[in-house]
């Protein structure tokens, strides 16, 4: 019997594939402005177009279908809207936060292991890792919360906890609720991606697979964040 193939690790590949995608998406926001904008609009353009050849595979009903579209174009569309319209300290904050859950998720989950929370729509996912991941996402906020007061001219430590207290609380408070938004999100496309029958939404991101693979917690972070901005 001759022995497996080796499969080829695409390691490289994917740091390749992802220093480019920060580079791009750094230049955006370098610029700003409408630059940052239409870079914005184009990458949930990119995923919308993904999510539609998704859904036909998800269910035969064409009813079924029609309703999915419109409330892929919705979801897509309100949550570009929004992170169109934020200032930028802001949307960078937003994109932070889907960042370090990600990160802490991915550290605390392989590292603690422990009970999955769906294992039938995301095997790897664990309630360690979504903890680790509201952790660093709290963390995450109330640090810029806290460079905020800074750089507002509250320039000492007594200041800072005098001034800033209550409102670095609030925003790691706020952090980690957006970190259960964002494992929401990807669970939502695990579960599409399941229903397809898909590993990825698409092979357009060498190592990544697709955009909506890359944007799907922050797309429900961006709901929520729009909500948080109407109370504000």
């Amino acid at each position: 019997m001759a022995p497996a193939p080796v499969k080829k690790s695409d390691v490289g590949t994917r740091i390749v594939s992802a220093i480019v995608m920060l580079a791009v998406a750094a230049a955006a926001f370098w610029i700003g402005g409408t630059v940052l904008a239409v870079f914005i609009w184009l990458v949930a353009l990119v995923g919308f177009g993904e999510c539609v050849l998704l859904i036909p595979k998800a269910t035969a009903n064409p009813a079924w279908r029609v309703i999915g579209i419109v409330a892929a174009a919705a979801y897509f569309g309100l949550a570009a809207w929004v992170m169109a319209s934020l200032d930028t300290y802001y949307l960078l904050a937003a994109l932070g936060v889907v960042i370090f859950t990600d990160t802490g998720a991915y550290f605390t989950g392989r590292t603690i292991g422990g009970p999955k929370i769906a294992p039938r729509i995301s095997p790897s996912k664990t309630w360690a890792g979504l903890f680790g991941g509201m952790a660093f996402a709290a963390l995450w906020l109330a640090g810029v919360a806290g460079v905020f007061f800074y750089t507002a001219g509250y320039h000492t430590w007594s200041e800072l906890i005098d001034v800033a207290w209550d409102d670095m609380t609030g925003a790691a408070l706020v952090g980690a609720l957006l970190a259960v938004v964002a494992q929401a999100g990807d669970f939502f496309q695990s579960w599409l991606k399941r229903k397809a029958g898909v590993k990825d939404s698409s092979n357009l991101i060498p190592g990544h697979g697709g955009v909506f693979d890359r944007i799907d917690g922050m797309l429900a972070v961006a709901l929520i964040v729009g909500v948080l901005e109407g109370f504000a």
